[in-house]
């Protein structure tokens, strides 16, 4: 038997990433674990409305999604402990600008450039449903066919509940092979 546990967030865990935009100006980073697809060219980032980050988002109506890694690990965790109202984040990360002028972070693996096409809110958030405009990614995480390798990648992951960080695990098997099976 099943026990309700109330209506608590159970699609954890999810990529970590670091939202990149610029705000009067100067880079500006914020540390998400609200980052969803809503369609093939379409994602969701979702931040509490009081964020420094938004006010830049809203201005330029655009945002870098830059995939955690362990290596960054130390400088994504550091710009989500201080806030960009009181602390200058711009210098946290190397960074050069593609498109839509928001911040591409030189160290992340793989990094999704994008305009902000819609906001919808919801009590305490902002949620910025954006168009990717192009995604950069480091050849060492790239295949021969320039697809992501995730298993070269090692993605961060965030865990809500617990606060925790948490490393990608090993291939189980390729998708619609287990249905095959019992479709027999």
């Amino acid at each position: 038997m099943k026990k309700n546990v109330g209506n608590a967030l159970a699609l954890y865990p999810t990529p970590l990433a670091v939202i990149g935009t610029m705000v009067d100006g100067k880079a500006n980073y914020a540390l998400v674990g609200h980052v969803g697809i809503i369609g093939h060219d379409r994602i969701l980032v979702s931040l509490a409305a009081p964020h420094y980050t938004n006010r830049g988002i809203k201005e330029t109506h655009a945002l870098t999604v830059n995939l955690v890694n362990e290596a960054m690990l130390p400088k994504a965790d550091y710009v989500g402990c201080v806030s960009g109202c009181k602390t200058d984040k711009s210098a946290v990360f190397a960074y050069h600008t593609e498109e839509t002028g928001a911040p591409v972070i030189e160290e992340s693996p793989v990094v999704m450039d994008c305009s902000v096409v819609d906001v919808y809110e919801t009590e305490g958030f902002e949620s910025f449903i954006c168009k990717i405009a192009a995604v950069y990614a480091d050849e060492s995480v790239l295949t021969k066919d320039d697809k992501i390798e995730y298993r070269m990648l090692k993605p961060v992951l965030f865990e809500m509940p617990t606060y925790e960080y948490l490393r990608t695990g090993d291939v189980i098997g390729k998708c619609m092979s287990f249905g095959k099976e019992l479709a027999k």
